[in-house]
């Protein structure tokens, strides 16, 4: 991917683990491209698909619900999906290509796979090898691996990631209002396209608040986003000038 490229790129934004209406709607008026509802019961922030349904019908045109699975049945994957046609499917445990393709009906519901990154230096993952495996997905989400599922708030060094990678990424793990520049100037250059996602940096503060959301920090989150957005434009458009 040459640099003119990749700057002229818009970040695309994913606000994840939505539970309330208000975050919804907070989301889409700071301008997320799209919204996640964790299907997983055992994470904090699960809702049902009945009450993911409910959420997603306050979303407006070109806003994209997003069904965040972990290692469920092909059947339960396709009954979420039923009460919304227009939702990408997650898949953020260990899913095969099989699966994965299984409970798309072969892949005619987009869906992402999550790429679980170790924070241990020593730990090699071979991203390349990850992303011939799943060639059906829209994208590649690459998150921290910890224990469970989720990246649990935890960033992985970006500078690991190999200089090119020929899919769409979607970063997440760890990142807030104050990291998230940093992450798009780092990795957009290295794939097709680049989009992030975020739960926990965009929380309130507090143990018992996982799933409610903080309107100053998804506001703060999106304007940085584009802050790094107008940065590299910026920086590419001055390097073009100078050759």
């Amino acid at each position: 991917m040459n640099v003119s490229t990749a700057a002229a790129q818009r970040t695309r934004v994913k606000i994840c683990g939505l539970t309330r209406e208000q975050d919804v709607d907070t989301a889409v008026a700071a301008g997320a491209d799209a919204v996640g509802f964790v299907m997983w019961d055992k994470s904090p922030r699960c809702v049902t698909p009945r009450r993911a349904a409910q959420l997603a019908a306050r979303l407006p045109p070109f806003v994209t619900p997003v069904l965040l699975f972990v290692n469920e049945t092909p059947h339960n994957v396709q009954a979420a999906c039923a009460a919304m046609p227009a939702a990408i499917v997650q898949f953020h445990g260990d899913e095969t290509p099989a699966a994965c393709l299984a409970a798309t009906r072969g892949g005619t519901r987009p869906f992402i796979r999550a790429a679980r990154i170790p924070l241990e230096e020593a730990v090699a993952f071979d991203l390349l090898e990850f992303a011939a495996r799943y060639p059906q997905a829209q994208a590649l989400l690459l998150d921290a691996h910890v224990e469970g599922y989720g990246g649990g708030g935890k960033a992985f060094n970006w500078s690991r990631l190999p200089p090119s990678v020929n899919c769409h990424l979607v970063l997440s793990g760890g990142l807030t209002p104050a990291s998230v520049g940093d992450g798009i100037v780092q990795v957009r250059p290295r794939c097709r396209s680049l989009a992030v996602d975020v739960s926990s940096g965009v929380e309130l503060d507090g143990p018992g608040n996982k799933g409610l959301k903080d309107p100053v920090k998804i506001n703060r989150f999106i304007a940085a986003v584009r802050a790094a957005d107008a940065l590299l434009a910026s920086s590419t458009h001055a390097f073009l000038s100078a050759t």
